[in-house]
């Protein structure tokens, strides 16, 4: 007879000694998951800063580029004209009237009809003509030749031309075709003469630059006028009259592109010592990591070490401050800027600055990078996607994490084939007492059956 595992001959909870022993023997395992969840953890965190050192990179690109330093604004004294300049347009202002904007033509027909069913009734095919009277093409209606048809046909014409039939108050349709862009070149009219009359004029927008016999005018099919003043774009809603739009240098581009790397480079020593101090909890995952503080070193240096020749970043408000992050002060960059431009780029970014260590003019160590070019190298260094320190030590962190985990599966078969033999055992010895309590009840029996002799 056999018997399953339960205890129910020998009275204990044979399941139960089985799992504690299991779980015993499962303390290896137990300590590999603990390693596991270490070793994820810290891949996580070294991902973390890795972003943030990606982010500082970023915006140690923004202030080296040149358009940053070049920056200019344009301003305009009327509401109704905007401006805005590409960086390294020369300054100065100029002074005009917005004369008219642009307007596109639109013509209407001179019939009516009851219905857009009604039969189009005019000249088909249709005849397109410039303001000229030169001939353009021709439009055929198709269909069943009605008005629908005549408004399809024009609207998939290839003049750019958009049709529609208008009802009127007295309830009949009138054919309304208007161009699809602006200006007095997309002018036109359709049909035989006095098939349409104009109803809107296509006109250029125009400005009148100067007064009396030098005053000259320029003209754009759109309310948009380019290069006017070199690099700026003009754009018109409404005429005005004395109109002057100014372009001058904005050293506030500069001066925002400074402020976002300090703050990149604050969030990047933060996301350090979050994670490496030493009092930190359960939040440090990788306390007194000596990669993460030396690279926490080497930003404080890039901002702190003075530039060449040029001295210290502090000329243009970088410092650090007492508590390990980085100080701005914008209103003495700015300052800077406007009064040694050239130095406060150098600092800032980087440039040529006088002979290098050889002591002649013209070669390439005589180019010393500014703070933005020295936090662009550590933060590139560090977050490369292919060579970067961070990314590297997270992937060893995913290695660390990969062979442990096959160490934790494989110890879930030992474990398993531990459980079955154990499972067997206790079997055995269930099944054994069972057939030895057997034996005890049938010799019992037969003690019982003998004679008794008095």
């Amino acid at each position: 007879m056999t018997m399953s595992i339960g205890g129910l001959v020998s009275g204990m909870d044979t399941a139960s000694l089985i799992s504690q022993l299991i779980q015993a023997e499962a303390a290896p395992q137990a300590a590999l998951k603990t390693r596991l969840s270490l070793a994820e953890a810290a891949a996580s965190a070294y991902r973390s800063v890795n972003s943030r050192f990606d982010a500082l990179r970023t915006a140690a690109e923004a202030v080296l580029k040149p358009e940053t330093w070049t920056a200019v604004k344009a301003t305009s004294t009327a509401t109704n004209v905007a401006a805005s300049a590409t960086a390294g347009a020369p300054t100065g202002s100029l002074t005009f009237d917005v004369t008219n904007t642009a307007t596109t033509h639109s013509i209407v027909s001179g019939g009516n009809w009851t219905a857009t069913t009604d039969l189009y009734g005019m000249t088909s095919p249709i005849e397109v003509r410039a303001t000229d009277g030169t001939v353009k093409g021709t439009i055929t209606v198709g269909g069943d030749g009605t008005l629908a048809d005549a408004v399809t046909a024009i609207n998939a014409s290839e003049f750019g031309l958009g049709a529609t039939a208008v009802k009127g108050s007295d309830g009949k349709y009138r054919l309304q075709v208007t161009a699809k862009t602006t200006g007095a070149a997309a002018g036109f009219d359709l049909g035989t003469a006095g098939t349409f009359a104009v109803s809107t004029q296509g006109l250029d927008a125009k400005l009148t630059i100067g007064s009396g016999t030098t005053a000259y005018d320029v003209v754009s099919s759109t309310n948009t006028f380019a290069d006017v003043m070199s690099g700026v774009t003009i754009t018109v809603s409404k005429p005005e009259t004395a109109v002057t739009v100014q372009v001058a240098a904005d050293p506030g581009a500069a001066g925002k592109a400074m402020q976002s790397l300090v703050d990149a480079a604050n969030r990047a020593l933060s996301g350090i010592k979050a994670n490496t101090d030493p009092k930190g909890g359960t939040t440090s995952t990788l306390k007194g990591d000596s990669a993460l503080r030396a690279l926490s070193g080497r930003v404080l240096d890039a901002v702190s070490f003075a530039v060449g020749a040029d001295g210290s970043p502090a000329t243009i408000g970088l410092q650090l401050n007492k508590d390990g992050t980085i100080a701005f002060d914008a209103a003495k960059f700015t300052a800077a800027l406007a009064d040694q431009p050239a130095l406060a780029q150098r600092l800032g970014a980087g440039g040529a600055a006088g002979p290098g260590a050889d002591g002649i003019s013209g070669n390439a160590d005589d180019v010393v990078p500014g703070v933005a070019q020295r936090l662009l190298d550590i933060a590139t260094t560090a977050s490369d996607t292919t060579t970067g320190s961070l990314v590297l030590l997270a992937k060893g962190r995913d290695s660390q994490a990969e062979d442990i985990q096959d160490k934790i599966e494989a110890w879930d078969l030992r474990l398993v084939k531990r459980r079955e033999i154990l499972t067997r055992q206790f079997t055995a010895m269930e099944t054994a007492l069972s057939s030895l309590q057997q034996q005890s009840s049938w010799l019992a029996g037969q003690i019982a059956s003998l004679p008794s002799y008095s």
